[in-house]
């Protein structure tokens, strides 16, 4: 018997677990989440956002909850009736489901009015009263108001029969609950049978011809009732057709046909495209325009910019979404209240005209893809503004304009700061070598490459952990992929190598006090062989900072080498690839701490005062004070007051007042310091 038990209540700890794990449609998932936000108001209550300032309500998910804002916009919360529940006098919440009438009666009900007088005017009302089981989409008392007059005015006194068959349009002849309207599914209307289409997107949004179902699955005793926020009309025409009719779109139509898309444009699909007006394309340069018409390469990546893989009805964007278009890369689809928005920019003029094969959205500026852009083009429509007047400056716009498969190599604006922008011939120089001589792509390059620049030089390629630097310069940003040639966004100007490590000291006079030092020490020959150091240089400063008696120690060459060769890292290391904890292994010693704050590089809390003099066995990196190996700090727990439940520590204080403080970080319990 007690198996037995065991095994029915096995079952239904299956049944139940079955139950919450079962496929939820998207909007039966957000409905769920609403009545959770809800059940603190009593039963069959579903917590709402609504857009202040709107009448426009939703459902909500997780993200939208916390945000509490809907399309940028803040929202408030009511809470409401879930879809099928009344309020009952005297009790909490929505205890009772709604009387099951039919569905005349319940367009009353769900408070669509006007949709309840148009069936009674278009002798619909029989019909919806009788034997069947019909779905209707009924249009909220807002949207036939904001029906323009002159189509209502038409509707409404051609003798019932339009306005009939606008209602049949809205209509299918079975029952279709939210579950069974699947995203990209068709269904006749019972006007004529012309199909309505119904999307059902990730976020729990439905719509039907892009009209929003704002009120769901009110169920009735010959149907069920879903409260749409517009009235639908018959689709008939492909976006194609579309296209071809609208005079606003002539230019649009050219560009189609000279990039042979209009096959695509006819053919079954669901595109979202954003139709570029003739407006939109008269803002554009002229030479850009006549260069991207005269080249099927770019016109067709930019067209397919413009096309998303889905199909998208305004009504479904609530937030900014990176889409796929059909060019490969993404656009980020997003809304600002009731404006519609592309990569941030509220550029769409007119929405939803829908196709049989896809719905248009007008823009009225053109979206240019990077793949389509010169090499000139990419570099003015990015961040990196200052080497972009330089590199005009320096006579290199042929290089820039032209089709040459090159890589340049931009630093950012930062990376300029504190430097002069005269044009001189050296700085000519360096900025032919930020152009490499063939077209690469970041994600191909590998350890050790070399790669040659219009200047004739050779840089090397260093791939880090967590970063990708060409000589001194690493890769801050994704790569940009024009037409012809590529950019890639650097943190620094390139410094190339004039020489070995050894080179590097004697030509700064810096580091004059150091040179004599590794001299009398025995490691010239080392920082002149091939190899990969990373060698923290102590500056002339750093020397005379020195006590004398750690200076008299020095005074011994062994004493002096194990100094030197504690600063010497026997990997290479260029700053844009410390983290912030990085570990090296000096040639002698046991580690060194390098960390990064506010784009200063610290060694074992020693700031670096200039990075990255790069040589052909190695880098430099300058310090004013000498570097000493960390000593750790230990702390010996006293007593614990359990009453407080604080921790009493012994710092050893010699530690606690030396000045370790940068990165260190001060130990706290219950937010008090801890009693020293």
């Amino acid at each position: 018997g007690l198996e037995m038990k065991r095994l029915t209540l096995f079952a239904l700890a299956i049944t139940l677990i079955a139950t919450v794990f079962a496929a939820k449609t998207p909007y039966q998932a957000v409905l769920q989440h609403s009545r959770i936000r809800g059940r603190t108001h009593g039963p069959n209550v579903c917590a709402m956002q609504k857009i202040q300032g709107t009448d426009k309500k939703y459902f909500t998910n997780c993200k939208q909850w916390y945000h509490r804002k809907i399309c940028g916009k803040p929202t408030v919360v009511s809470y409401e009736c879930c879809p099928g529940y009344e309020k009952v006098i005297g009790e909490k919440g929505c205890p009772a489901a709604l009387p099951l009438v039919n569905i005349y009666k319940t367009l009353g009900v769900v408070g669509a009015t006007t949709t309840k007088m148009y069936s009674e005017r278009a002798k619909l009302q029989e019909e919806i009263e009788g034997p069947g089981s019909f779905t209707f989409f009924a249009p909220s008392n807002e949207a036939w108001a904001a029906l323009p007059t002159e189509i209502l005015d038409a509707l409404v006194s051609n003798v019932n029969i339009e306005l009939l068959n606008a209602l049949h349009y809205h209509m299918i002849n079975k029952r279709l609950t939210s579950d069974d309207l699947k995203h990209g599914a068709l269904f006749p209307s019972m006007y004529q049978d012309f199909d309505v289409h119904i999307h059902h997107y990730s976020n729990g949004i439905v719509t039907v011809n892009c009209a929003r179902l704002v009120k769901t699955d009110q169920h009735a005793t010959n149907g069920i009732v879903h409260v749409v926020d517009r009235v639908i009309t018959a689709i008939t025409n492909n976006v194609n057709s579309l296209i071809d009719t609208d005079d606003d779109l002539d230019t649009l139509r050219t560009a189609v046909a000279a990039a042979g898309l209009t096959n695509l444009l006819e053919n079954e699909g669901f595109y979202t495209i954003f139709a570029p007006t003739n407006e939109a394309f008269e803002k554009i340069p002229p030479e850009t325009l006549t260069r991207i018409l005269g080249d099927p390469v770019a016109l067709k990546d930019l067209l397919n910019y413009h096309i998303l893989k889905n199909l998208h009805c305004s009504e479904s964007i609530v937030a900014g979404t990176p889409l796929e278009t059909l060019q490969g890369t993404v656009l980020e689809v997003g809304c600002d209240g009731e404006e519609m928005t592309i990569n941030g920019k509220a550029i769409v003029t007119q929405r939803d005209k829908l196709g049989t094969n896809g719905v248009i959205h007008y823009v009225n500026e053109l979206l240019i893809p990077d793949s389509a852009k010169t090499l000139l083009e990419l570099v003015e429509g990015s961040v990196v503004t200052t080497a972009s007047k330089l590199f005009k400056d320096a006579g290199l716009t042929d290089h820039l304009i032209g089709s040459e498969a090159v890589t340049l190599l931009a630093p950012l604006n930062d990376a300029f700061k504190d430097k002069s922008l005269a044009m001189t011939p050296d700085l000519k120089k360096l900025l032919r070598n930020h152009i490499l001589k063939e077209k690469f792509s970041s994600k191909s390059l590998y350890h050790g490459q070399e790669l040659e620049t219009l200047g004739g030089l050779k840089l090397r390629v260093f791939v880090f952990r967590n970063s990708l630097c060409i000589e001194n310069a690493c890769i801050a940003a994704h790569d940009k992929n024009g037409r012809y040639a590529n950019m890639f966004i650097v943190d620094q100007i390139l410094a190339p190598p004039m020489g070995t490590v050894m080179d590097v000291l004697k030509a700064d006079d810096r580091f004059s006090t150091l040179v004599g030092a590794i001299q009398r020490a025995g490691l010239t020959e080392l920082l002149n062989k091939k190899g990969t150091y990373t060698f923290f240089a102590p500056t002339n400063a750093a020397f005379s900072a020195m006590p004398p008696a750690d200076l008299n120690k020095l005074m011994n060459p062994k004493e002096l080498a194990n100094l030197l060769r504690y600063h010497i890292g026997e990997e290479f290391l260029v700053s844009g690839a410390v983290t912030s904890h990085t570990r090296m292994k000096p040639l002698t010693g046991d580690k060194l701490e390098l960390g990064t704050r506010n784009s200063t590089v610290y060694v074992n809390r020693v700031p670096v005062v200039e990075t990255d003099l790069m040589a052909t066995n190695g880098v430099v990196h300058a310090v004013d004070v000498i570097i000493k190996p960390l000593r750790n700090i230990v702390f010996f727990p006293l007593y614990m007051s359990l009453s407080e439940q604080t921790c009493h520590f012994w710092i050893p204080t010699n530690h606690w007042n030396r000045n370790e403080t940068a990165g260190a970080s001060v130990i706290t319990l219950n937010g008090k310091m801890p009693d020293v």
